[in-house]
């Protein structure tokens, strides 16, 4: 039988030895299943269109090409390219462009019967927003404090909570042209979330963070994580956001999704 190639491609630009810690480990998960494996940095490789086809340029591209690639990464356009190649990615560029913009994914959630804050998707601007008078009924729908959340962006980084009107205006100047969404704040949640991870439709493992001192509960920030067992409720509604991420290959690597 042959053994399987599999490359796990990583960011090659994020310094943080986390990163790393976490394809290797991977790595080493892999080889226990008989897996041939590959670490790759994203930025060895370019995607490229040679006499109409898509190939691989850059350090790599004389070597084997994998079975299937582990994506550990953003780059939604190498992933896309893999894909165009004959090559399945894990998870999809599909499911890796909805995870990595929170308004696409809240669009994309809607409809499926999962409870989620009031959410309203800020227009998208070329330069910066001239007229601010919307967001004045956007204040009035959500009322105050209000969440703010830049639609790209990672552990709880470009995520804000807003108390005046005054406060929501200048962060809008100072967003410029960058997308983002505004949410109804849910006390009840403050400094508190939970995390499932699935395989499948097995939820496999998962988490309750807490912060004592941030509206938002990411571990980088200062929270912690606690063992945590899902409710039925909870389990069953993982099988909705499994689906509505447009990819039979997400298991749940989103925040979010």
């Amino acid at each position: 039988m042959k053994q399987l190639l599999c490359w796990i491609i990583y960011n090659g630009n994020l310094p943080q030895q986390k990163f790393i810690e976490l394809a290797e480990w991977f790595d080493r998960e892999a080889k226990k299943h008989n897996i041939s494996t590959k670490l790759m940095k994203n930025n060895d490789l370019f995607p490229s269109v040679t006499d109409g086809k898509a190939t691989l340029e850059g350090v790599h591209h004389k070597h084997e090409l994998p079975d299937f690639v582990f994506f550990l990464d953003k780059d939604v356009l190498l992933a896309r390219h893999l894909e165009k190649m004959g090559i399945p990615v894990y998870n999809s560029a599909s499911c890796i462009e909805i995870c990595d913009n929170k308004s696409l994914t809240f669009q994309t959630l809607a409809d499926h019967g999962i409870p989620m804050p009031k959410t309203l998707l800020a227009p998208m601007v070329f330069h910066a927003h001239e007229n601010l008078e919307p967001f004045y009924h956007a204040a009035e729908t959500l009322g105050f404090p209000l969440v703010l959340k830049e639609a790209y962006g990672s552990f709880g980084m470009q995520v804000f909570l807003i108390q005046t009107i005054e406060e929501l205006l200048a962060k809008i100047k100072e967003i410029g042209n960058r997308p983002f969404l505004m949410q109804e704040f849910i006390s009840s949640s403050k400094g508190k979330d939970i995390r499932l991870n699935v395989v499948g439709d097995e939820v496999v493992a998962s988490m309750m963070r807490i912060s004592e001192t941030d509206f938002r509960a990411n571990v980088s920030n200062g929270g912690k994580m606690l063992k945590y067992e899902p409710t039925a409720l909870e389990k069953k509604i993982r099988h909705s956001k499994r689906e509505t991420c447009g990819s039979r290959f997400c298991r749940g690597r989103s925040p979010i999704c």
